[in-house]
């Protein structure tokens, strides 16, 4: 009987009296290896690693700096502190921070607070962290809540300039005004649009006072409501919103949007270059307007295609739905994409800036799957992390013919690539353990590892070992115990090299040998049959409208508690429908095997060395040592031999080892053999 174990592996031009249709995002999908370009076929392959400023030298980002050279280049990245970063929000830290601190210049990172129902102090602090952690460094940390008083001003000066007024028209008056709910017909001006500017002023300032409850009043700003270009249907400026705000308490009722706060901020921090993904793109002619309006420094935005990697769920709404169902552990489980999830799976810094710097930056939408990333990561922990021999589902092997005591140290390099890494020593004794994958109860002419009668090298021990005979469980029928005799060769006979080497780990107590552990393998949370809309919350056609650009049949909202902020762009999908998310909607779609615990795997002695020597690689966010009130256990990081990429996660302890799978090893033809 075979018990054998598979290890599980420009502004907007105007028409006249005709709307232009909004432009098509650019989708770019990543090819399968049957059908990549030779530029792919490297990637996937394993090529080397690109010079790591290529990004910022060539395509779009080389054409902004070549449209807008600037003596002090002055970016910034401006999420709202909604919620958690995930994958595609590095693409944009690494834009606007990568980009200013390869020209020499300054990047903020700017809190863009305006929805006070939405965001938490717990956000603001995560946000930091995981900037920090992608190894960048803000010129200053900033609010646009700070900037309250002035953008009150500057929405007075605008009404006084007769550029904005105060509007009490309801959803289905706007709806009718913008051209019924397709907006094909007739548009007109809403009738306060006229009112003069003194009348304006003082109903702004009585929302401002508490005389309006929600909805009642709002100020627009008055742009070109006969534009092709939805965002310049005279947006929302100031709505009254009765919440406190995290920063400023109960001191306003009304808030300024994203569309009139966003250009204003950017001016007031002089940002040369304000980089945002596509979905900005039809907005850029009203931010330009509304600098132009108030007469102030108007700073060059220029839109890049977001990231989106296939089979993933970025949604905070979906991701709320599986911690609350116990799917995950929470925002930081190593099988979601947030940035600190990823941390915790143990995927270093460097590897996801690497990963952005290989795709390049375009107005394109990139579309990745899940294994170039993932290739990515080996590629960068190949050549930065030490080895170690794990395992995973451990099986005695007694060696007969050895003493009960016999102990021989082995010197085991960390690295055979670097030896810059070092070397340790591990026990090699009477009793070793191997992972019961490399032992077969038949053994067959295609085969190589250890079978009845058959010898097997174990790795860096001088000679190999023959199994003579085994034990099994009467009832699980699996092996329990394996006897072997060790080959070394009389002398003067010649030694036959085997023709395979396993991992192994000795018993020995005075060694502390082997380290118990428990290893987490992660495998994709989402099914592969699942859909990319129903994994992500939203279908591709539905995304649009909350991303800030709408689709063909659904314009921007006018009154909006929700208003679309830069770094909510990357987020794919909106809200999803109560049926999509439940037990026979996208819960459904969940790999039940995303992850898969080994209880009793082991690990060799080498794990303590490595783990004082942490963090690997010492780069990036992680360039510090790890002090006892913080061990950052995600960057105790090796690749176990034959078995996949590792790190120790944060529930571990002095007492606990628990290991995460990274990513597995470089697929091997010949590794089932």
């Amino acid at each position: 009987m075979d018990n054998t174990v598979t290890l599980p592996e420009r502004p907007a031009k105007k028409a006249a009296k005709q709307e232009k249709k909004p432009k098509q995002e650019k989708l770019v999908k990543d090819k399968g290896p049957g059908n990549a370009s030779k530029k792919d076929k490297d990637a996937l392959a394993g090529a080397p690693p690109t010079d790591p400023n290529a990004m910022f030298k060539e395509g779009f980002l080389g054409a902004v700096l070549r449209e807008k050279p600037s003596e002090q280049v002055v970016t910034r990245f401006p999420p709202e502190p909604n919620g958690y970063l995930h994958i595609g929000h590095s693409k944009a830290i690494a834009i606007n921070f990568g980009f200013a601190r390869f020209h020499g210049g300054i990047c903020y990172l700017r809190y863009d607070d305006t929805n006070p129902g939405a965001e938490e102090e717990e956000y603001v602090k995560a946000i930091q962290e995981m900037v920090e952690w992608l190894g960048f460094r803000s010129h200053a940390i900033t609010f646009s809540s700070d900037r309250f008083d002035e953008l009150y001003q500057l929405a007075e000066e605008l009404i006084r300039r007769d550029g904005a007024y105060v509007c009490h028209c309801t959803d289905a008056d706007l709806k009718d005004q913008r051209g019924g709910s397709n907006h094909k017909g007739p548009r007109y001006a809403c009738p306060h649009r006229s009112r003069p500017t003194d009348e304006s002023l003082a109903e702004f300032r009585a929302m401002r006072d508490g005389k309006y409850k929600p909805k009642e009043a709002f100020l627009r700003m008055k742009q070109d409501i006969h534009s092709g270009n939805t965002r310049m249907w005279d947006l929302t400026a100031y709505r009254v919103l009765e919440q406190p705000h995290h920063r400023t308490g109960k001191k306003w009722r009304i808030y300024p949007t994203y569309d009139f706060t966003h250009c204003l901020c950017d001016s007031f921090e002089a940002v040369t270059h304000s980089l945002c993904t596509t979905e900005f793109e039809t907005s850029r002619e009203s931010y330009e307007w509304l600098c132009d309006a108030l007469g102030v420094y108007r700073p060059m935005q220029r839109e890049y295609g977001r990231l989106q990697i296939e089979g993933t769920v970025l949604s905070k709404r979906l991701i709320a739905k599986l911690i609350e169902a116990h799917v995950v552990r929470g925002y930081d489980d190593p099988r979601l994409f947030t940035l600190v999830g990823l941390r915790r799976r143990g995927v270093p810094p460097g590897a996801i800036l690497s990963f952005i710097n290989e795709l390049g930056v375009s107005t394109a939408v990139s579309r990745i799957q899940i294994a170039r990333f993932e290739n990515t990561i080996r590629r960068y922990l190949e050549l930065t992390v030490p080895r170690l021999m794990v395992i995973l589902d451990p099986v005695p092997v007694v060696i007969e013919n050895l003493p009960e005591d016999y102990i021989e140290e082995v010197e085991v390099p960390f690295s055979p690539k670097n030896p810059e890494f070092g070397v340790h020593r591990v026990p090699f004794t009477r009793t070793v353990y191997i992972d019961r994958s490399d032992f077969r109860e038949v053994d067959s002419k295609d085969y190589f590892r250890m079978a009845p009668g058959k010898s097997v090298g174990l790795i860096k021990v001088s000679y190999p070992i023959r199994a003579t005979s085994f034990s099994k469980d009467p009832e699980s029928r699996l092996v329990t115990e394996v006897r072997a005799t060790y080959e070394k060769p009389d002398e003067g006979s010649a030694f036959k090299k085997p023709k395979t080497y396993i991992q192994w780990v000795g018993s020995s107590s005075k060694h502390g040998s082997p380290v118990r552990a428990e290893v987490r393998f992660f495998n994709n949370l989402i099914k592969p049959t699942v859909p990319v809309a129903t994994a992500t919350g939203a279908s591709e056609a539905s995304s649009s409208s909350k991303q800030g650009k709408p689709s063909e049949d659904q314009p921007p909202p006018l009154i909006d508690d929700d208003v679309p902020h830069e770094a909510d762009s990357l987020e794919e999908g909106a809200a999803p429908s109560e049926d999509m998310t439940s037990k026979t909607g996208f819960l459904q779609g969940i790999n039940p095997e995303s992850e898969v615990v080994y209880s009793n795997a082991m690990v060799e002695t080498g794990l303590h060395q490595v783990r004082a020597r942490a963090p690997w690689p010492a780069k990036e966010g992680e360039k510090a040592p790890a002090a006892e009130s913080d061990p950052r256990w995600e960057t105790v990081r090796f690749q176990g031999l034959r078995v996949a990429y590792f790190c120790m996660d944060p529930d571990s302890s002095a007492s606990k080892v628990i290991l995460n799978r990274i990513v597995s090893l470089k697929e091997d033809s010949g590794k089932g053999s």
